[in-house]
């Protein structure tokens, strides 16, 4: 079941890289912070590097004018989430995070079987608002669109 508006972010440890790989757990993350948390099939895929990322890249300042917090998880490794960060020149403080295995992408309920594209469980492609890790709004795509999650249209429905 995907997760609801008024539900608590469940408590999972993710990975990122700054200084070295970081093990971080959404309530550090989310805790006593507004967040918006986009969420996507795979690092360096078209749409994702073409529309999604960049988005929410370009918009990033207008968010954080806001007060809120922008973190893109995706099921790759940290050092794919790195790198793709640094190809499509990521400010500091939108945070790329690494659900290598997909447990937070499952207990979202937004895992979805990328399988025929030889890419295993991937992350379906959402954006959601968190205030102090309640979720207070969630946008999840229709299998093979974007609109809904992207940085323009999140911009103007948040709550």
């Amino acid at each position: 079941m995907t997760i609801a508006v008024g539900q608590t972010l469940p408590e999972i440890t993710l990975k990122r890289i700054r200084e070295g790989i970081e093990t971080l757990d959404t309530q550090t993350l989310f805790g006593g912070r507004k967040v918006v948390l986009f969420g996507l099939p795979g690092a360096f895929t078209p749409t994702c590097s073409a529309r999604h990322l960049p988005g929410y890249v370009e918009r990033f300042a207008d968010f954080r004018s806001r007060g809120v917090e922008v973190y893109c998880v995706a099921v790759n490794d940290p050092f794919v989430m790195k790198a793709w960060a640094e190809s499509q020149q990521v400010p500091e403080g939108l945070a790329m995070l690494s659900d290598g295995n997909g447990e937070l992408t499952r207990a979202l309920g937004l895992d979805m079987d990328a399988s025929a594209s030889g890419m295993g469980t991937r992350c379906r492609r959402f954006a959601l608002y968190a205030d102090n890790a309640i979720v207070r709004a969630v946008w999840v795509e229709t299998p093979g669109e974007f609109e809904v999650s992207s940085a323009d249209y999140v911009l103007q429905h948040l709550p």
